[in-house]
């Protein structure tokens, strides 16, 4: 054997542990992208999952849903100044600073999104009038507030003027009125009475809770505004000012 042969027999032994490390890698690398992939049909059953209308938009701290068909009756009883036809797109990011987006009917209903609505940590009391006031106009109307980050919740419904169910908690309980319905016992939501002498740090946990299922009750009331895939954001609805917190 010649030296050059030798030389080139060494070359390939010593390549011989680098394919095996290689194909090795290459090996798990697979398993790691085929347990993936199958983990990923599993938790959508096998079919593509729509992202929700918000996947791009910050979702609202506070909503109202009306049963209604005609995004104009809605605009007209909530007074709207400078009323301006839009798409969904648009109107989610004008629903700021005193604006109100109204959308377009989905199944029914209309939802009401923007930082002007009423929020009842503030102020209860006006949110009770204001509530009450537009459920006079447009009959059977919803409102839903959340901030989680401190977990201030609520949740009203109405009908004709009349509540029939109010909740609110904001480090203490602020609106409790009506029958608990079927939808709250069913999520194992925590309805605190006034005064009561609970330690809210000691149920932080079912707090926290109750903030996370406020868009789970939505959807058994009405509509979860989290859960609208972008394919039914069809039709345009309305943004506008907003500088009445109650509606004449």
């Amino acid at each position: 054997m010649s030296q050059v042969e030798a030389r080139e027999i060494v070359w390939l032994l010593m390549l011989i542990p680098f394919a095996v490390v290689l194909g090795i890698g290459t090996f798990f690398i697979y398993c790691a992208w085929r347990r993936a992939n199958l983990l990923d049909s599993e938790t959508s059953g096998g079919t593509f999952t729509t992202p929700s209308c918000f996947a791009t938009v910050e979702q609202p701290g506070r909503w109202l849903a009306v049963k209604a068909v005609n995004p104009a009756v809605v605009q007209a009883a909530l007074r709207l100044h400078h009323p301006t036809a839009c798409s969904w797109e648009e109107g989610l990011a004008e629903a700021r600073d005193d604006k109100l987006f109204i959308s377009p009917p989905i199944s029914g209903w209309i939802l009401v999104v923007g930082s002007g609505l009423p929020e009842p940590a503030e102020d209860p009391d006006r949110c009770f009038h204001f509530l009450t006031a537009l459920s006079r106009k447009l009959g059977h109307v919803q409102f839903f507030s959340v901030s989680r980050v401190v977990n201030y919740h609520g949740w009203v419904l109405l009908d004709k003027g009349q509540v029939y169910r109010a909740y609110a908690w904001a480090g203490e309980t602020l609106w409790n009125q009506g029958p608990v319905t079927a939808a709250e016992k069913d999520l194992n939501m925590l309805c605190l009475e006034y005064a009561s002498d609970r330690n809210p740090f000691s149920m932080r946990e079912a707090l926290s809770a109750n903030s996370e299922k406020v868009n789970q009750l939505a959807a058994r009331w009405s509509i979860d505004p989290a859960a609208i895939p972008t394919e039914m954001w069809r039709g345009r609805g309305i943004v506008g000012a907003f500088s009445h917190s109650k509606p004449h």
